[in-house]
């Protein structure tokens, strides 16, 4: 069994037997290793839930995985906003949060207090519209401000119910919002979905290099997998806004600040009213080192695009409402809209009236 299998942990040890094997926790190989108990008392051969997995995933057409190395890249917030956008081109689509630890895809898509409720089908997802339905444990904690406090298998067991009970119905993509790292949700949910088809992932990162570090082992997981990766994003790249809205500030010599917005604004109508409509730009993270697009090269993966730090996607995110829908974010909008086109047409999807 080869290390870059997916039913070998991340962390195994070398010439791991396999999560599967009849020897996991067994083998010479598992001594001293950090999943030795955990492989030694699981069950052993092919998991029977994969089977229900297979049959409830055989009704999505599309299943991307959105991946980040380090925490605070703006995931999550590119995940609702990729199925904000999808279902406004009248895709069916699905969105389900397995960031078990964090879980923020229910405010971000304004459905905190939601519960989950059973058919007879199955767990129902809760839905922002028609063709938008929403799964996540925020959905199950009586307060929000608990602490999911879980080891491993627990994670894993609930990330199985979501794939193998959640009745979606038909759907033209499910996004899988993931938590940061490749750890054992990560291995679960390639696991689990790989026998019914993953198109691959999409990774999130910042331009810096403290970050970039992070997103290259999650580049190097996927590879190790077997799972496709669609594409890297960089996001918050420069912190970019209208003129307009930014405050004008001045130090007065006791350190104090004296915000002169209004008179400077006032002056910029009066001498240079072309500048009103201007934006103005900020690298915020070092990009010094060449960002994600030197990466993807260096690592030869995509690169899907670049987006700024909008305060106004940053305020879309948390008031739970699609970017998209009233064109205030001038400056994320566009930039979100041209990588989620180069993503469809690098899988050759078109409209759902073409057929997706």
């Amino acid at each position: 069994m080869e290390k870059g299998q997916c039913n070998v942990p991340e962390n195994a040890n070398e010439h791991c037997p396999g999560t599967e094997s009849e020897e996991a926790g067994k083998s010479g190989a598992c001594k001293g290793c950090p999943n030795q108990e955990a492989c030694a008392t699981a069950p052993k051969g092919p998991d029977p839930d994969l089977v229900s997995i297979v049959e409830r995933m055989a009704t999505v057409k599309h299943k991307i995985l959105v991946l980040s190395g380090k925490g605070g890249v703006g995931k999550s917030t590119f995940s609702a906003q990729l199925s904000y956008a999808l279902a406004a081109m009248d895709f069916q689509v699905g969105l389900l949060d397995i960031d078990i630890c964090g879980p923020s895809i229910p405010k971000m898509l304004g459905l905190e207090g939601q519960e989950i409720h059973q058919s007879n089908l199955g767990w129902s997802p809760v839905y922002v519209e028609s063709n938008l339905g929403v799964m996540s444990i925020g959905f199950m904690l009586p307060n929000p401000d608990e602490a999911v406090i879980w080891r491993g298998p627990r994670k894993n067991g609930l990330i199985k119910q979501f794939l193998k009970d959640v009745y979606w119905g038909e759907l033209d993509f499910l996004v899988v919002d993931a938590p940061p790292g490749t750890s054992d949700e990560h291995i679960s949910i390639v696991q689990f979905l790989q026998a019914s088809g993953i198109d691959g992932a999409i990774i999130v990162t910042t331009p810096q290099q403290v970050s970039l570090i992070d997103v290259r082992k999650e580049v190097s997981f996927c590879k190790k997998v077997g799972l496709p990766v669609l594409g890297v994003v960089e996001n918050m790249s420069g912190l970019c806004q209208s003129l307009l809205e930014f405050k004008f500030m001045v130090m007065t010599e006791t350190g104090e600040q004296k915000d002169m917005t209004e008179s400077i604004i006032a002056d910029i109508k009066v001498k240079a009213p072309e500048l009103l409509n201007t934006f103005a730009y900020s690298e915020v993270f070092d990009s010094s080192g060449g960002g994600a697009a030197k990466m993807c090269r260096e690592m030869d993966v995509p690169f899907l695009g670049k987006v700024p730090l909008d305060p106004q996607l940053c305020k879309a995110a948390e008031e739970g409402r699609s970017c998209f829908a009233d064109g205030k974010c001038r400056a994320s909008a566009p930039a979100l809209k041209m990588i989620i086109d180069k993503l469809l047409a690098q899988q050759m999807v078109s409209g759902p009236e073409n057929g997706a």
